[in-house]
């Protein structure tokens, strides 16, 4: 479904913020924007967990985000969250709370699929997509650095460093020292060095800034004569000797320089310094391009059947050799299994046959590891591989769907009861079973249901005398789900049932 109005969250480690766009002729035009600034990564105590002030900040301003977007249609937003709640030990608690306090899920976004939807969205505001171009984008809690031309990103990297956590680390109560700022650049330059080289090697014509700090550092430079036209390395140079002078942002009397910017400016331009060295730079312009419009340009893309992950999954199939022919016949029984089992108006039905059909398509690409213990090497692999496409729940998701395929349902049982993975995971785990043989032979009509207690697998009592493999297993199959307190019960078609559980 195509929707007129669509929105896309962002919460940083600095800011959150909301970009509600209309949706004309596969373009998006930008309606409304709202920004809160939350903090979040100064909340991150020692033991990376976050506080709960910060909680709390974050939690009223999703709860007025919330209230901007009543009335929008749950597949019209899309929330994303970066590097500080990669990080915090107690995010998917918090995340509870926040989806609640904003009204739709949340996503985290690995670093490097930050770095994708943040280069989505500046390449659709970029006049020349035609050259190659280096996009740095500093946020509060990490860096992304992306070499593209035209959509496609060439390389993606995010490094763990911020303006925020910088600032706090480097610039302690505010104050700006000379000790510091060398400090700051220092550590700054060691982290880029692991990445400097490739990207040199790749190359690039244009460097591209987006972003709070981008933003805020060519404004001052441009609005102080510092620069005459986006962020130059003379200018950046001669703000910290600014900086420096003052001993604390906050004294500093700036033309451009927000009151939200002050406490993390020394953190953002150490960081931005030692790109300009590390890179060779000496000019970037900046981009009012970013995350939250990659992240709508990315929701409009699958709705038009251009949806990232679909190419993910099938890349996977090459990279790991997935016998696709079985992977195929699986999915494609799965998904039957999956449509008997979810009413017929079930709002959520196509997005849960998409979900089983990519893990039906997976499940074995552990095998490229071992053949021993597959499905764990498969599980281990989508919960921890770049995924471009995919956000980390999605991956988690995947990746508890896949263990559960085969052997002990313990593994999963911290899925609550009424959870739909529940579903996927008998409708995969039949359909593994029944084409244990990997050919073409065709099935008997089977049917499935789904009831208080358990489990109904109706089939042809002659078909599953003639497969005695098959009917071992079926009954092995019902041994598994009744040690986990659940009904896996036979019905013939005939009538006549036999309990396996």
């Amino acid at each position: 479904m195509v929707y007129e109005l669509v929105a896309a969250v962002d919460l940083g480690s600095n800011s959150f913020r909301l970009q509600v766009g209309r949706v004309v002729d596969d373009q998006i035009y930008p309606l409304d924007s709202l920004k809160e600034t939350v903090r979040l990564a100064a909340g991150l105590t020692a033991q990376k967990t976050l506080d709960g002030p910060s909680q709390l900040r974050a939690l009223e301003a999703l709860a007025r985000f919330g209230e901007r977007l009543r009335g929008f249609d749950r597949g019209a937003v899309r929330a994303v969250a970066t590097n500080t709640l990669r990080v915090a030990k107690n995010a998917p608690q918090f995340l509870a709370q926040a989806e609640a306090a904003l009204g739709f899920p949340i996503e985290i976004v690995a670093g490097r699929e930050e770095a994708r939807l943040i280069y989505l969205g500046v390449a659709h505001t970029l006049p020349d997509r035609r050259s190659r171009q280096l996009v740095v984008d500093i946020g509060g809690g990490s860096t992304e650095f992306i070499i593209g031309r035209d959509l496609s990103p060439i390389e993606l990297e995010s490094l763990y460093m911020g303006s925020v956590g910088f600032s706090l680390q480097y610039f302690p109560r505010g104050r700006v020292e000379k000790s510091g700022m060398k400090a700051a650049e220092l550590a700054a330059r060691q982290e880029l060095q692991a990445i400097v080289r490739q990207y040199k090697k790749t190359g690039w014509e244009q460097a591209v800034g987006s972003s709070g700090t981008a933003k805020a550092l060519a404004d001052i430079l441009e609005m102080n004569g510092l620069s005459d036209n986006g962020i130059t390395r003379d200018g950046l140079e001669r703000l910290r000797g600014l900086l420096l002078q003052a001993g604390e942002a906050g004294k500093l009397t700036l033309q451009g320089l927000r009151p939200d910017r002050i406490p993390v400016l020394p953190g953002g331009l150490a960081i931005m310094l030692a790109v300009f060295k590390e890179f060779g730079l000496e000019r970037m312009m900046f981009s009012e391009g970013a995350l939250r419009l990659g992240v709508l340009y990315d929701l409009l893309g699958r709705y038009h059947h251009q949806d990232l992950r679909h190419a993910t999954v099938q890349q996977f199939v090459r990279r790991y050799q997935v016998d696709a022919s079985q992977a195929s016949r699986t999915a494609a029984t799965a998904r039957g299994f999956l449509r008997q089992l979810l009413p017929p108006a079930a709002a959520a039905g196509q997005a849960e046959a998409q979900v089983l059909e990519w893990a039906a398509l997976l499940h074995e690409i552990g095998i490229s590891v071992a053949h021993t213990g597959y499905h764990k090497h498969s599980a281990y692999i989508l919960a921890n591989a770049d995924m471009p496409g995919f956000s980390k729940m999605d991956q988690a998701r995947l990746s508890r769907i896949v263990l559960a395929h085969r052997g002990k349902l313990e593994r999963v049982q911290e899925l609550m009861p009424d959870s739909a993975d529940w579903l996927l995971i008998f409708s995969l785990r039949l359909a593994v079973l029944l084409h244990r043989s990997r050919d073409d032979a065709p099935l008997p009509a089977i049917g499935v249901k789904r009831n208080e207690r358990g489990f109904v697998v109706a089939v042809d009592p002659l078909w599953l005398a003639a497969s005695p493999l098959t009917a071992s297993a079926l009954e092995e199959e019902g041994r598994q789900w009744a040690g986990f307190g659940l009904e896996f019960r036979i019905k013939s078609g005939r009538g006549k049932s036999q309990a396996a559980a």
